[in-house]
């Protein structure tokens, strides 16, 4: 019988998957804005290729989690801590509701990486596949 993930993990691996999808519509964004003739070129074509990158790594690390690999946690945690730092600086120039949601999937996200059930699952000695 497969063992039943933790409803908290799933969780965690889908806003993090949302996270991902985001930053790579973002930098979908910066493409346009290159193709249009942005008047910084070098710096848009830079943020478009590192959100792209920092997407890639969001979602190998939600696969990750849900497969109970202890790696995982660092990058979506580090990223989590990030987006707070982020957001409490929009919400100091503008507090918005974009910022708000940011706020609320980053501690969703980092509170549901330390819950016992997603440390005890990401942390479980792995069995090597029968041959």
């Amino acid at each position: 019988m497969p063992h039943r993930r933790p409803r908290a993990l799933l969780v965690v691996c889908l806003l993090v998957l949302v996270e991902a999808a985001a930053l790579a519509g973002l930098a979908a964004a910066f493409v346009v804005d290159l193709a249009r003739g942005a008047e910084l070129p070098g710096p848009t074509a830079f943020l478009a290729v590192f959100l792209l990158g920092v997407a890639a790594v969001l979602v190998l690390a939600a696969r990750a989690l849900a497969d109970g690999r202890r790696w995982a946690r660092s990058p979506v945690l580090t990223w989590q801590l990030l987006l707070l730092v982020m957001a409490v600086g929009w919400f100091s120039a503008e507090p918005s509701p974009w910022a708000a949601g940011v706020v609320l999937v980053a501690l969703v996200v980092g509170v549901g990486l330390l819950l016992p059930p997603v440390v005890a699952v990401t942390t479980a000695p792995r069995t090597p596949p029968a041959p």
